[in-house]
């Protein structure tokens, strides 16, 4: 065998060599967080597994029942009627937000006088604790007294019940949801955009390309990695939201803000079923993964 060919083979296996060490120490450093996890975790989990299949109370165990917790969940009108809500509401948590959060990015991207200033300003809906905002919306919008309800009526709307009435609760809820959400998204495109060469800008601009196919064409596919994986983090955030429908609405009226993990905490601490209310967890959490997964592919698609 000629010298560069032993050579070049005795490179490559250096260099696969040195590949694998690397993976090696890799997964050695990040071994004992894993482990610290998994042990911090197991004991909870596999408790809330056996709870499901049983139908004990909270603070006994109770009877083996199997899978019957699950096709109680399955046939109860209730959950369904929670799974619908929480659909609508992770749609408009994940879509509302970044639509909300990705134009304000991209309006920040230019420098002009007093941008940080109105960052920071922008960023308070997601600093400010949620029961402060929860309290704010409340006041704004929970009798008639308060001040949209006056206004919609001096406007000649007539008197709006923003909580009281079903539909206006279901919409409130995702308008606070999009509210208290969209400065995530705005901090994610915007560290999106950042990675952008302006120079790519600057040959659009000389190839003829206005503002709306350079975001078309441009924009969205150079970000869509971190698109995605925003829309991941935020269907899990949507999906697992308890404190801004409890704060603001209980769940009502009459249910119709009823969410899936809202439905759960009811069920285990209300109802005292916790074997009914985990089995709800569960299938929450089955579907989240899927859901993730299919993001995680999309991800890996992603050409940028």
């Amino acid at each position: 065998m000629p010298e560069g060919g032993r050579l070049t083979r005795a490179s490559t296996a250096s260099r696969a060599g040195a590949q694998t060490g690397r993976k090696a120490t890799m997964i050695g450093l990040a071994m004992p967080s894993i482990l610290l996890m998994a042990l911090i975790n197991a004991y909870p989990l596999g408790f809330a597994l056996v709870q499901s299949v049983h139908n004990g109370g909270l603070l006994r165990l109770g009877k083996f029942i199997g899978f019957k917790n699950y096709l109680n969940v399955l046939t109860d009108p209730a959950f369904w009627s929670a799974a619908s809500f929480t659909l609508l509401f992770t749609i408009c948590g994940v879509f509302g937000s970044w639509f909300v959060g990705f134009g304000l990015a991209i309006l920040l991207k230019p420098q002009f006088p007093g941008r940080n200033l109105f960052k920071v300003l922008l960023l308070l809906p997601w600093i400010v604790p949620i029961v402060v905002t929860s309290m704010s919306w409340n006041w704004l919008v929970a009798t008639p007294g308060s001040l949209l309800p006056q206004l919609a009526e001096t406007l000649g709307f007539g008197q709006i019940l923003f909580l009281a009435d079903p539909t206006m609760a279901m919409i409130t809820v995702c308008l606070f949801k999009i509210w208290v959400s969209y400065p995530f998204m705005m901090m994610m495109g915007a560290a999106a955009l950042e990675s952008i060469d302006n120079s790519v800008y600057e040959a659009a601009t000389l190839d003829g390309a206005n503002a709306r196919q350079q975001i078309r064409y441009i924009v969205l596919p150079m970000t869509a990695r971190s698109t995605y994986i925003s829309w991941i983090l935020m269907t899990m955030f949507s999906v697992n939201d308890f404190a801004t429908i409890y704060l603001l609405t209980g769940g009502g009226p009459v249910n119709a803000t009823t969410s899936l993990i809202v439905l759960a905490y009811r069920s285990v601490f209300q109802d005292f079923l916790p074997g009914y209310g985990v089995a709800i967890s569960f299938m929450m959490t089955i579907v989240l993964v899927a859901l993730s997964l299919l993001l995680f592919r999309q991800v890996r698609k992603a050409k940028f």
